[in-house]
């Protein structure tokens, strides 16, 4: 059995300790073959998927900044998962992945 039929099976199968491992670190060894800035912008996509605080969008940015993520490719991830998440959900989270950034979009606005 290869390696990816081995990690669909145990998903499949919800083999705790295999997913409590994976999810509590997922850098562990067989865990993931994507590096970590991958991972990182990956993670950052699924999060503004559902629609998260930015608080978790402000860690997952410094995550994906300290593994050599440019700004430019953080708010690509935005417009990547726009064709699957909708144009509402795109606009409803640009804001907050923006006040991770630093930026207060609004505030910017407002002013003119």
């Amino acid at each position: 059995m290869d390696r990816v039929e081995r990690l669909l099976r145990r998903l499949a199968l919800s083999d705790e300790r295999f997913l409590r491992s994976a999810l509590a670190d997922p850098g562990t060894a067989g865990a993931s073959a994507l590096d970590a800035k991958t991972q990182a912008l990956i993670r950052l996509g699924a999060l503004l998927s559902v629609g998260a605080a930015t608080v978790s969008l402000r860690w997952t940015v410094e995550l994906a900044y300290a593994a050599g993520a440019s700004e430019e490719e953080i708010v690509d991830v935005l417009l990547a998962i726009g064709p699957a998440v909708g144009h509402a959900r795109v606009v409803g989270v640009a804001p907050n992945l923006a006040l991770a950034l630093g930026y207060d979009v609004e505030e910017a606005d407002e002013a003119g």
